[in-house]
């Protein structure tokens, strides 16, 4: 029997068959563009990832005997917003966590009180990504827009909706809104006043074990699987990452480095940040994933590699990394390509490279590059220690930890071994995961989180550079601090 994780990503929607040993047997992705028509936004097209998906399952199920399927779990990115009308059409595309065009409404909230409270009871931290923060911004600058929006939703809801003709959402995706009271779980009436929506605008909340059933013909002739498949609905890519890497006891730090990057670990209830560095998502109810998340990971290597190493595979690219000593020859590189969340939570934040010499060649901006993604991580890694507690293991995936260089750098950096298990696709086998343990086929959510079940890769710190790694994050963390304002100012330029 098989269980199938679908996960939709910021840049693709993949779709991978598991056997019940957590063995990937089939899989099939498909990659879409980010849509940027502005300064600052960042969209995906939602009829095209709705088409991924479907064409991602066909292609996976492709392969085996689709009777054979137990359930599909669903992963998902966090923070994205669609607005649709009366008739459950979209009037928007999809608004991604990398949207920064309410910057502004989630400056002035910050600055009171009230965004403070409510940063405190819904763990999403105020800032441009926050679905909170985009519905302002809607309210204030397309107000004939907003009057139109008959519900409020992501991704994973608009389609869940073309799937079963239902409004729901899991507890984790709306812990990532803003606008979900943690204690409470229930919508919260502070985020809701402010926002300007009633909760009837909002889909019915549900466990992340909550099973639908009942596809639409259409859709189960379209991936060939049939109408009564389960359904998980599942939770959010970064939690599920946690459980598919098997970090979810007390002190397991689980790090994802994609597109963008994140450092989580699990706890019993949910806490918050009194300094507002943190988030605090939902899994389950009795389980809380407490971390941060950067901007910029593989999204500041690809940048790189297409724009002064296109010839190169990212294999290749490495490699030359590799030639480099630790440090770079002392060049430094602040990633915040597209702003940066935690721990400084600056939209206006930039990359730059700095100390640039005549000695320096491509390889030392490849591998400052890889430094400087690892820097900002560990950087949410310091706010998370103070929170939650000291570390045990570090468990990493992502397309970034593919790379031996990438994953040594951040056992260096962090002085701690690092964990890597050979199934790379955590998220997606977090959501399949969480789907057999809502049918009842494993007695418990973390029935393979012990370490017979994971084949992993070990990384063990160099301790002599992991010295010198905390010399260079201390200049990395004076470079920011000495050009925030600077930042400040060039915003302004673009603005």
């Amino acid at each position: 029997m098989y269980v199938i994780g679908l996960d939709f990503g910021t840049t693709s929607t993949k779709a991978i068959v598991f056997d019940k040993r957590g063995n990937a047997v089939s899989e099939y992705g498909v990659e879409y563009p980010i849509l940027t028509p502005n300064a600052g936004w960042a969209e995906l097209d939602p009829q095209v990832i709705y088409e991924a998906a479907l064409t991602s399952l066909r292609v996976a199920l492709s392969k085996i005997n689709p009777s054979e399927i137990v359930a599909i779990g669903l992963s998902t990115a966090m923070h994205s917003l669609i607005l649709m009308d009366e008739q459950n059409k979209p009037l928007t595309r999809v608004i991604t966590w990398a949207d920064n065009r309410s910057d502004e409404q989630a400056r002035l909230l910050k600055q009171t009180a009230l965004g403070r409270q409510i940063y405190l009871k819904t763990g999403t931290p105020i800032h441009p990504m926050s679905p909170l923060c985009k519905i302002i911004w809607f309210k204030e600058n397309e107000p004939e827009l907003f009057k139109r929006t008959h519900k409020f939703i992501s991704i994973k809801e608009y389609l869940l909706f073309r799937w079963f003709s239902q409004y729901v959402t899991d507890y984790s995706v709306a812990s990532a809104t803003g606008l979900l009271n943690l204690q409470t779980l229930n919508y919260d009436s502070d985020a809701l006043q402010i926002a300007g929506i009633t909760k009837e605008q909002l889909s019915t909340l549900v466990p992340t074990t909550y099973v639908l059933q009942g596809l639409s013909a259409e859709v189960a002739e379209a991936v060939n699987i049939r109408k009564d498949v389960p359904v998980v609905i599942g939770a959010s890519d970064g939690c599920l990452a946690n459980l598919g890497i098997g970090a979810m006891k007390r002190g397991d730090v689980g790090i994802t480095l994609g597109t963008s990057g994140a450092i989580r670990t699990v706890i019993e209830k949910p806490i918050t940040d009194p300094s507002e560095r943190t988030f605090c998502y939902a899994l389950t109810e009795h389980h809380w994933v407490v971390g941060g998340a950067t901007n910029n990971a593989g999204l500041l290597l690809r940048w790189f590699k297409e724009q002064f190493a296109r010839e190169l595979s990212y294999d290749a690219l490495t490699y030359e990394a590799h030639k480099v000593g630790v440090g770079s020859d002392g060049l430094f590189c602040l990633p915040y390509l597209s702003g940066e969340r935690a721990p400084i939570w600056n939209a206006h934040a930039r990359g730059c490279f700095i100390g640039m010499a005549l000695h320096h060649k491509r390889e030392h901006f490849a591998r400052a590059a890889m430094e400087g993604v690892i820097y900002a991580i560990f950087g949410v890694g310091k706010a998370l220690q103070q929170l939650a507690g000291d570390f045990g293991s570090l468990r990493a995936s992502g397309g970034f930890v593919q790379s031996k260089l990438g994953c040594q750098i951040l056992a260096d950096v962090f002085g701690t071994e690092v964990i890597v298990p050979e199934n790379p696709q955590s998220s997606g086998w977090g959501a399949a995961i969480l789907a057999l343990f809502a049918l009842g086929e494993i007695p418990k959510m973390d029935y393979y989180c012990h370490e017979e079940s994971l084949t992993t890769h070990t990384y063990v710190p160099n301790l002599e550079n992991h010295m010198k790694y905390q010399q260079f994050y201390t200049l990395y963390e004076e470079i920011y601090n000495q050009l925030a304002n600077t930042f400040e100012k060039i915003a302004k330029i673009q603005s």
